[in-house]
């Protein structure tokens, strides 16, 4: 069964930085498009970024611009969102996705304050 566990959230003051983590078991993520979502309270989930298969390609709603980098390791079957100069409104659970879309993670929780 494809697993995709995403890691790294927490609690962090305004300004702060954080780097999540998206790690896949029984699937190769070296094939696939991955994408970074967030949904918060009482809001419709929303893509946040985007990296191709080989990394060469990224993609970032305009909110996070400058601010969020994603990145993937192949080697290690990871991608990685850092986020800095977080905001209060970038408190969501976070979700990675990939597989066209059909996999995705639990999710996890960043709370800026």
């Amino acid at each position: 069964q494809v697993q995709l566990v995403e890691s790294g959230g927490g609690s962090v003051q305004a300004g702060g930085s954080l780097r999540l983590s998206c790690a896949a078991s029984r699937f190769t993520f070296s094939s696939s498009c991955v994408g970074w979502f967030r949904q918060a309270p009482g809001k419709e989930r929303e893509g946040v970024a985007a990296i191709n298969a080989s990394g060469g390609r990224t993609a970032y709603r305009n909110s996070v611009k400058g601010r969020f980098t994603i990145s993937r390791d192949n080697s290690k079957n990871k991608v990685y969102l850092q986020m800095s100069i977080l905001h209060s409104d970038d408190t969501a659970l976070y979700y990675c996705a990939s597989g066209g879309f059909t996999y995705w993670g639990q999710g996890t929780q960043v709370t800026v304050s």
